[in-house]
């Protein structure tokens, strides 16, 4: 690996206790290009623009993935990554749907953590704070030609974040558009199907919401996502998400509540929610909670939701389900509690 250092920081302009989420970046990134079926030397440089042909692919035909992941810091200084395994296997099985090269995991890996040390310092302690991580890969070879790239940039930035609060959440369940489609790329993270969600998400938020609960695209009478998020319900005692599917990204919180809600003894269900099964409960009182899940907030609770033009407000408990699983994985991720399972890697 070669390693380029920065002259100078950027670290002494930064208020760390009022960030943007992702706004502010450290002073270095990680990169590593694939050419004409090779992988070449890694490298670790400047954080800075680069120079690209207006014919490059991404642009054309929208060749890019991502991941989102963070690291933190404890106590004692030390830097830790929570499941990062996952978030390797993920990437590389959305490059797999993407027609994309797989990334080595020697490359994948060591360019973190060899990022995470080189910018530690960006990395404060405590649990308000922590380490946004994108990996993310581009195709850079040239031309229209309708065809996947020969080229691609593989990435990591990183970002230093502070606790993600997002306020009071009422959600509209979609009865029009999808987030995804059997045969499609919803289980790939893939930047385009985050494109196609802002339209319907800006009309939503015109009336008033902040996030839509995404539907099946083949009946929307299934629930699936929320806004970027996987999407819980407590209905009675029972814990219910959907399961992973092609339209349904298979996200490191959501298994990582699941394990922990049952390590809880918490009731779980991991099957199809109907949009009439939620109206129902919330009519007849049963539907105690909704929220998603997700590596920027961790859990978001949803305070009501709408639904043909009727709004239901939902009960407001006084030790929901939803913060005691956000209080116990950040523990874990934090340090601050024993990790059972196995979860954490030491930087």
């Amino acid at each position: 690996m070669e390693i380029i250092k920065a002259t100078s920081t950027k670290i002494k302009d930064v208020d760390f206790e009022n960030l943007s989420f992702g706004a502010i970046f450290t002073d270095h990134l990680f990169e590593c290009d694939f050419i004409n079926g090779e992988w070449q030397t890694p490298t670790i440089k400047p954080y800075a623009p680069f120079l690209v042909d207006p014919s490059l692919k991404v642009f054309h035909y929208g060749q890019a993935i991502f991941e989102g992941m963070k690291g933190y810091k404890d106590e004692n200084n030390d830097i830790w990554l929570f499941r990062p395994e996952e978030n390797f296997k993920r990437f590389n099985k959305s490059a797999e749907r993407m027609a994309m090269p797989e990334v080595p995991e020697e490359v994948y890996m060591n360019g973190l953590v060899e990022l995470l040390r080189i910018d530690r310092d960006w990395l404060q302690k405590g649990k308000n704070h922590s380490m946004y991580i994108r990996p993310f890969m581009i195709g850079t070879g040239t031309g229209v030609i309708a065809n996947p790239s020969n080229n691609y940039k593989f990435m990591i930035i990183m970002s230093p974040v502070k606790s993600y609060y997002a306020g009071e959440v009422k959600v509209i369940i979609a009865e029009h558009f999808s987030r995804a489609a059997n045969g499609g790329i919803g289980y790939a993270k893939a930047a385009g199907n985050y494109a196609g969600q802002f339209y319907p998400t800006n009309l939503a938020n015109k009336e008033g919401f902040q996030q839509i609960i995404w539907t099946d695209d083949a009946t929307h009478t299934k629930l699936e996502e929320a806004g970027t998020m996987n999407v819980f319900f407590r209905i009675n005692n029972t814990l219910i998400t959907a399961p992973v599917s092609e339209r349904i990204l298979d996200g490191v919180t959501r298994k990582s509540l699941l394990d922990l809600a049952k390590r809880n003894g918490m009731d779980v269900e991991i099957r199809s929610v109907l949009v009439d099964e939620l109206v129902e409960a919330a009519k007849n009182g049963s539907l105690q909670e909704i929220f998603g899940a997700g590596t920027a907030a961790v859990i978001s609770p949803i305070s009501g939701f709408s639904y043909k033009d009727t709004y239901y407000e939902l009960p407001k408990n006084e030790n929901p389900w939803s913060l005691q699983l956000k209080e116990e994985l950040t523990n874990i991720q934090h340090k601050v509690s024993e990790d059972h399972f196995g979860w954490t890697f030491k930087v």
